[in-house]
């Protein structure tokens, strides 16, 4: 029996490209997506290829279905409706075993990419107890019986830990001061702001992801100057705003609206942060459930 390509195709796409054509506009699908735009037009893209038609019409103001776009999406949304019912199903029949959930999120991710996660917890769990914090403190907190689980920013020393990765990926972009001659151009690559000073932080507050940056740095030829970064976010972009230096961050941060910040992506695409779910061994099966719920909740591949 002969498989057709298509079968590999990811339903990811199929996603993707319903919202794009609910919202006949890059920008809008985007957001709702907690994407950046660039990615969201390579998924787009990627999706023609493998069907071999084209399926929206690019013009000005924004996007209009074609005939085998119309098509497509009357054949992908009774699927797509399937999926949802299908993880709505399961996740009633998982069993939470607890009455109550101590859990970690990260910091590393703009926190709105939490909120339907935060949501169906909600619906789940009679006591909620979540901590926000660096990757490294919540691994800590799990480490000594203080959180059930956390979801983690990876690459992130795991010892004594069971982690588990998960499908969210984001790439990292520039943020960087608009009043800099860079913030006009549609995109940068690292070695282009080599003479620019970089927030950055110390190894030891995460050795794991210090060392996979800086090898991704040393590979691409980027050497800048290193402004010891502030921990608290509003901070760090209160000092990018006046032009003391730029950083890397998620692209999920290009969310926030901040006066004389720009969010550029990166043309070394090989920067990226993944989300895993970390616990004590002994914890997996309690709380494996939770990821049937972040898989329900989340976009993933960013």
């Amino acid at each position: 029996m002969t498989t057709s390509p298509l079968h590999s195709l990811d339903i990811r796409l199929l996603r993707y490209f319903s919202v794009v054509a609910e919202e006949n506009n890059m920008s809008r699908a985007a957001l709702r997506l907690f994407m950046s735009q660039p990615p969201l037009s390579r998924h787009i893209r990627q999706l023609e290829e493998r069907l071999g038609v084209t399926l929206f019409v690019r013009h000005t103001r924004g996007l209009t279905l074609t005939e085998d776009g119309q098509r497509v999406l009357e054949i992908v949304r009774p699927l797509l409706a399937l999926q949802d019912k299908t993880w709505a199903a399961l996740s009633q029949i998982a069993k939470t075993g607890e009455q109550s959930l101590r859990l970690g999120l990260s910091t590393a991710f703009e926190q709105g990419v939490f909120a339907a996660f935060e949501s169906q917890l909600a619906t789940r769990v009679q006591k909620l107890h979540i901590v926000r914090h660096g990757s490294p403190e919540l691994a800590r907190k799990v480490r000594r019986g203080k959180l059930d689980a956390a979801l983690v920013a990876l690459p992130l020393e795991n010892s004594g830990l069971s982690v588990t990765p998960l499908g969210w990926q984001e790439s990292m972009i520039a943020a960087l001061p608009t009043l800099w001659p860079e913030a006009a151009l549609p995109s940068l690559s690292l070695t282009s702001l080599n003479h620019r000073p970089l927030f950055w932080f110390k190894r030891e507050r995460n050795p794991a992801f210090f060392d996979y940056t800086r090898h991704i740095f040393r590979r691409a030829g980027y050497s800048p100057a290193l402004i010891e970064e502030p921990m608290e976010h509003d901070v760090l972009l209160a000092r990018i705003a006046q032009g003391d230096g730029l950083s890397l961050v998620p692209a999920s941060f290009s969310a926030i609206q901040r006066q004389g910040v720009i969010f550029l992506p990166l043309t070394d695409t090989e920067l990226r942060l993944s989300m895993g779910l970390a616990t004590l061994p002994e914890n997996v099966t309690k709380v494996e459930w939770l990821q049937t719920v972040v898989t329900q909740s989340l976009t993933i591949s960013i």
